[in-house]
């Protein structure tokens, strides 16, 4: 079933005008046409007014948007700097606690050493101070008839 040739031209006459109405109706008659104009013109001009202002604008909102990544990054900085100190913080406490534990162990031991030497030493000394006594004893007694000896027999030879 195909379609007459005319038949077919008369549809597309029929959409032509269709099309045509359309168009007339969307179309701007000549005062639309001026007002459309006069928006579009002040539309236009604040635009321009507003790209003459933009640098200045721009300029002080880039110096605003610095600073602020400026106190961004430092707080930012100091928060990783505090939490880093805390860190070396924790680890400083824990080696000192190590440090001061083997520090005791260490004075423990060296006084059970040195302590000992120094009980050896003072049994030593009164060891040998109870044989000299003892010593000095008979070798005072001795030296007293030593001495004596000389003079009774001073006495005698007198």
């Amino acid at each position: 079933m195909s379609k007459d040739p005319f038949q077919i031209l008369a549809d597309e006459l029929t959409l032509i005008r269709k099309d045509m109405d359309q168009l007339q109706r969307t179309s701007l008659d000549k005062d639309e046409a001026k007002k459309l104009n006069q928006i579009v013109t002040a539309a236009v001009l604040k635009m321009a007014k507003t790209a003459e202002n933009a640098p200045g604008e721009i300029q002080g909102a880039l110096e605003a948007d610095r600073d602020q990544m400026a106190r961004n990054a430092t707080q930012a900085a100091t928060r990783a700097a505090e939490s880093a100190m805390a860190g070396i913080r924790h680890d400083l406490d824990n080696e000192r606690a190590k440090l001061s534990q083997a520090a005791g162990e260490a004075r423990r031991e060296a006084w059970r050493w040195f302590g000992g030497f120094w009980v050896w030493l003072v049994a030593m000394l009164a060891t040998g101070a109870v044989i000299g006594v003892r010593s000095g004893r008979g070798q005072d007694s001795t030296l007293r008839n030593t001495w004596h000896a000389p003079s009774k027999m001073h006495h005698k030879n007198c």
